[in-house]
């Protein structure tokens, strides 16, 4: 095969692949390109009709101002859509805003349901915070041993920071403790999302 006919097949793949993939993929690749105005155009409508994806990158746009007006309420509306259709990033999105005041009323409990809820679908970051607080007694009782677990399993996907603040944590338990923890999280199941 010449190189010229390879060339051609490549770029005739790669226009079917724009063609194929529908108006969510063309706002995401807006979005890549910056193009924030024709992605939320997109997304408006998919959004509307109860597309999770669509309502979380809409979030997205309002909670960091791109294509909008910044508007954290409005981010926190979009994002308890997609969460509560099961969507992990969204749960997390929507808890951080919890946990942080941010659009919504600071609400360490709710924070703490809906990083649950994400870090139960494997979700690290989720787990990571849901770990802080655990630790820290936020929304929920200071639970060392469940701070610890919840550590354990976003440091086994990799993230070290949750590796950090397991040892962190660890320092401050009793072995029982730290073996409970470790038992727990070697028992943990994800469940899965009703997506």
């Amino acid at each position: 095969m010449s190189k010229a006919v390879a060339a051609a097949l490549i770029i005739v793949a790669g226009l079917a692949r724009t063609v194929i993939a529908g108006p969510f993929e063309d706002g995401l690749v807006a979005a890549e390109h910056r193009d924030y105005t024709t992605a939320i155009r997109l997304w408006g409508p998919l959004a509307e009709q109860g597309n999770p994806d669509a309502q979380y990158n809409l979030g997205l746009a309002y909670e960091y101002g791109r294509g909008v007006t910044r508007d954290h309420a409005a981010a926190a509306n979009w994002f308890r859509k997609a969460a509560n259709q099961g969507l992990a990033a969204a749960q997390l999105s929507l808890g951080v805003l919890y946990e942080n005041g941010v659009g919504v009323p600071q609400d360490f409990a709710i924070a703490v349901t809906w990083c649950q809820k994400a870090a139960e679908q494997s979700n690290t970051a989720a787990q990571l915070n849901l770990g802080v607080m655990y630790e820290n007694g936020w929304g929920v009782g200071q639970n060392y041993v469940i701070a610890h677990m919840w550590f354990s399993l976003a440091a086994a996907a990799g993230d070290a920071d949750a590796a950090r603040n397991r040892d962190i944590t660890a320092a401050k338990m009793t072995s029982e403790h730290i073996a409970e923890a470790r038992r727990l999280a070697s028992e943990w199941k994800p469940r899965s999302t009703s997506r």
